[in-house]
């Protein structure tokens, strides 16, 4: 199985990062070496989040440290368009989730869409993300401090 990469799981792995040689916690770095351990995508939604905090940055060396940090991980994680089958599960799931009353925000709807047209996971933040929960048929997994 592979994982699509949640916004969530990238700032947390970015905050949980601390320097080489510190022990707990991994690098980013090392942390987006993890990934290819198995197929690993990025959504869209995920990259265009990811933009805008390097739009958003409240320094220049703060906006083009974040753009390094994407540059390093699509170079091994690719990013995956919004193309006609994701949409078509999007609307899929939109219209179940409607009907149950448990609609999730519109960019995390395209992650679990992704994740379940390419038979994936999604992996999130520590603190779980549990809209996640309501998609059916959807794996979701939690990032930890290791990595």
């Amino acid at each position: 199985m592979g994982v699509v990469v949640d916004t969530s799981a990238l700032v947390a792995a970015e905050r949980l990062a601390k320097p080489e040689g510190s022990t707990g916690v991994a690098t980013w770095g090392r942390w987006i070496g993890r990934l290819a351990e198995e197929p690993a995508v990025l959504p869209a939604a995920v990259y265009a989040e990811l933009m805008v905090g390097v739009l958003l940055a409240d320094t220049p060396t703060r906006a083009a440290a974040r753009r390094a940090k994407i540059e390093a991980l699509t170079l091994r994680v690719p990013v995956v368009d919004f193309g006609p089958a994701i949409a078509e599960e999007w609307a899929r799931l939109f219209a179940t989730l409607s009907r149950r009353g448990e609609l999730i925000p519109a960019n995390d709807l395209a992650v679990a869409a992704t994740a379940r047209h390419l038979g994936f996971s999604v992996l999130v933040g520590p603190s779980d993300e549990a809209h996640f929960r309501r998609v059916p048929d959807l794996d979701v997994r939690t990032l930890t401090g290791e990595g």
